[in-house]
C-alpha cells in the first residue's frame, strides 16, 4: 500500500491534499477503504457547511459496517464529489484519485493542522 507523499493524513484515516488558494481536497486512505470493504453508500457534508477538525461530517456505509467520516481540518465545504455519491465503489477503486470526497476552504483562524501525519508517519501508524 502506497500513501502519496504530498498528502497529509489523519489518525481517523482521512487524507488532505496540499492547500491551493485556501482550499484542500479530502478523501479516505487506501488503508481505510480496504478495512471498510466494498463501500455501497456515501453521505457527504453539504456544500456551504462548516466542518470542524476531528469531528464527524458524513458517513461511509460498506457491506461490513457504517463508519463516520471525520473532517481532518476546520473550514467551509466548497465542493462535494457527486461521482462518488453516484458510484461509491470509487472510494475503493481510486481512493486517492476519483474517490476523493469533498473540498474544504480552510479556516485560517484555526491555524495549521498540527496533528496531521506525513506519509511515512501514517504508514508507521497503520502498521502498529
Amino acid at each position: 500500500m502506497s500513501n502519496p507523499e504530498q498528502l497529509r493524513y489523519s489518525k481517523e484515516h482521512e487524507w488532505l491534499s496540499p492547500v491551493e488558494d485556501g482550499v484542500a481536497t479530502v478523501g479516505i486512505t487506501e488503508y481505510a477503504a480496504n478495512a471498510l470493504g466494498d463501500v455501497v453508500f456515501v453521505q457527504l457534508p453539504e456544500v456551504g457547511a462548516t466542518v470542524t477538525a476531528g469531528e464527524p461530517c458524513g458517513e461511509l456505509e460498506s457491506t461490513k459496517s457504517v463508519s463516520d467520516l471525520y473532517a481532518p481540518v476546520s473550514g467551509e465545504v466548497t465542493e462535494t464529489n457527486q461521482d462518488v455519491v453516484d458510484d461509491p465503489a470509487l472510494v475503493n477503486s481510486a481512493p486517492f484519485q476519483g474517490g476523493w470526497l469533498f473540498k474544504v476552504r480552510l479556516d485560517t483562524s484555526a491555524g495549521e493542522p498540527a496533528d496531521l501525519l506525513s506519509a511515512d508517519e501514517y504508514a508507521a501508524f497503520t502498521s502498529e
